[in-house]
C-alpha cells in the first residue's frame, strides 16, 4: 500500500508540474536580398520604443487577447506554424506579438518600428499557458514617399 501511495504522489507531482520558456530574437546575420521598386521613403529614426502584450491559453482557446493587432508580423516559415494537422490551428504567440506591436506603435505615435526585438515568455503548464510579449525597436517616422 506503502508503495502505490508513493508511486501516485510522484505521478501527480509530475502532472502538477510544467515548462517556461523564454525567447528573445535578433537577427544573427544580416539579411542579403534586393527588392526593386520605384518608391523611395524617407523615414526619420528616433528614440526608442516598447510595447507589451499577453495571453492565457486554456487548452485550445486563448483568452485575455487583445483585439487589436499590426499586420504583418508573422515569423513562421510554411505559413501554418509548422503543424502537421490537415488544418492550421492560430499560433497565439504570433498574435501576442502583433499585439506588443501595435501598443508600440500607438503609444509612440510611430509609422514603423525600426529593428523590431522581440522577447517571448511562455509558461507552459501542459492544460494551460501564460505567454508575454514585450517588442523594442526604435520609432520610425515616414518624412515623404516619392
Amino acid at each position: 500500500m506503502k508503495k502505490v501511495l508513493v508511486a501516485s504522489s510522484l505521478i501527480l507531482a509530475g502532472a502538477l508540474t510544467g515548462c517556461s520558456s523564454l525567447n528573445t530574437s535578433a537577427p544573427s546575420l544580416p539579411l542579403s536580398g534586393s527588392v526593386a521598386t520605384d518608391v523611395k521613403a524617407d523615414i526619420e529614426v528616433g528614440e526608442k520604443i516598447t510595447g507589451q502584450s499577453s495571453a492565457t491559453k486554456v487548452l485550445f482557446f486563448t483568452l485575455g487577447a487583445e483585439t487589436e493587432y499590426a499586420d504583418g508580423v508573422a515569423y513562421s516559415a510554411g505559413g501554418s506554424g509548422g503543424s502537421v494537422l490537415p488544418f492550421a490551428l492560430p499560433n497565439p504567440v504570433e498574435s501576442v506579438k502583433a499585439a506588443a506591436a501595435y501598443n508600440a506603435i500607438q503609444e509612440s505615435g510611430a509609422d514603423v518600428i525600426v529593428a523590431p526585438r522581440y522577447t517571448v515568455q511562455k509558461d507552459d503548464y501542459v492544460v494551460f499557458a501564460t505567454i508575454n510579449v514585450t517588442v523594442e525597436g526604435y520609432k520610425g517616422t515616414i518624412k515623404s514617399v516619392k
